[in-house]
């Protein structure tokens, strides 16, 4: 059903809102053969972004052709390199016959195939015939560069919570050699193949792109700008409009602040909101809205608070009430943090379980929106 805020999907077109700055950067980044990264926190609109400067680099005449494949679910390497290979494929070729002919062409060699009983059993289309050695990594990881380098044609392959990798039992494994293959390639001029590398981890996407020693001068940062509260209201105040609904636009814009921008909470709400009355739409509708989409993400809420040492509590009410520096003796002292060692133990355990983030000025920042809001109305009864 149509809806003039939806939130179940990515959004291009007419309800993409904002970011036409991000869309040109990212556009012109990706004609230029760059890969790309991008770490934001869950649903603030990645998808989007890239789904919108994949149309508008359609409709302005550039070919392409684009695979996308999630890293979620995969907790080995070899798991990685089988959906990598896989996605591949499938972007150039669309019967079996060709499917095997690509493997045999490209993957000749390696302990990677095409199983004909393994694509009618599972879909697969490629396959590890024996044990991958370091040989079969550094194989695949070649194979969409020469791909695109052979057939003369853009291919952009989207990965999405590419953080996942961090899970396998030696992701080194992988990010070494991808940085190997990503440097050899650009030394050997192919530029027709990016990757977009998309993760919803923060910290853990932090970790791997600003940390470690990897991966320098070889992805450039594509961030989600910030949507002004007034181009968010105003776009949201249209679509009441057009089911016949108003409201007040600093109303609007007072949501807008208290999410913080956040996209997929403000389309939600706002959803809830259209489905609670048939006209003006007042205050107390705003409230009630807002307690319902509370109601629906409390629980999760509830086990991040379960999760939390009372370490982690103190430092989490720290940050609410404003701390910024954690390590000074007073603020050990109030909120029983025990020693500017534990401090950055917290702090690390903090950042590992994505509940805070630290800004380029080291300033805390409590990542979900809501969940802030939560925390601090719910959980620590800060009087506003």
């Amino acid at each position: 059903m149509d809806t003039p805020f939806p939130y179940s999907q990515y959004v291009t077109g007419k309800n993409f809102v904002g970011r036409k700055g991000d869309v040109v950067l990212l556009g012109n980044l990706l004609s230029q053969g760059e890969h790309v990264v991008m770490y934001e926190p869950p649903k603030a609109g990645k998808t989007s972004l890239v789904q919108q400067s994949l149309l508008s680099m359609r409709m302005s005449g550039k070919s392409f052709t684009v695979g996308q494949m999630s890293a979620l679910n995969i907790r080995t390497l070899e798991e990685f390199l089988l959906r990598l290979g896989s996605t591949v494929v499938r972007m150039v070729a669309s019967t079996p016959a060709e499917y095997a002919a690509v493997v045999q062409k490209y993957l000749d060699g390696t302990h990677f195939v095409f199983d004909s009983t393994a694509f009618a059993d599972e879909d697969r289309i490629v396959s590890a015939g024996w044990d991958l050695d370091a040989e079969d990594v550094r194989a695949m990881l070649r194979f969409p560069f020469r791909l695109a380098r052979d057939r003369g044609e853009r291919l952009i392959l989207i990965v999405d919570e590419f953080h996942s990798v961090l899970h396998q039992e030696n992701p080194d494994a992988l990010l070494r050699s991808l940085d190997a293959t990503m440097r050899a390639a650009r030394e050997a001029g192919e530029r027709l193949f990016s990757l977009i590398l998309s993760g919803s981890a923060v910290n853990a996407m932090r970790s791997i792109f600003e940390s470690s020693l990897l991966f320098h001068r070889q992805v450039e940062r594509v961030r989600l700008s910030p949507v002004e509260e007034s181009e968010m209201a105003s776009h949201v105040l249209r679509g009441f409009l057009s089911g016949g609904k108003v409201m007040e636009a600093n109303l609007m814009e007072g949501a807008c602040r208290l999410f913080r921008g956040h996209l997929w909470y403000i389309n939600h709400f706002s959803a809830i909101c259209d489905s609670m009355t048939r006209g003006y739409i007042m205050e107390p509708v705003l409230v009630e809205a807002l307690g319902a989409l509370v109601s629906v993400h409390e629980p999760r809420f509830m086990e991040m608070m379960g999760s939390l040492t009372t370490h982690q509590v103190n430092m989490l009410k720290a940050t609410v009430d404003g701390v910024t520096r954690f390590s000074s003796a007073e603020v050990i002292r109030k909120y029983g943090l025990n020693s500017s060692a534990n401090v950055k133990r917290v702090k690390d355990a903090l950042m590992k379980k994505e509940i805070l983030l630290f800004d380029d000025g080291d300033n805390p920042v409590i990542i979900d929106p809501l969940f802030e809001y939560w925390v601090k109305k719910y959980y620590f009864e800060v009087k506003e």
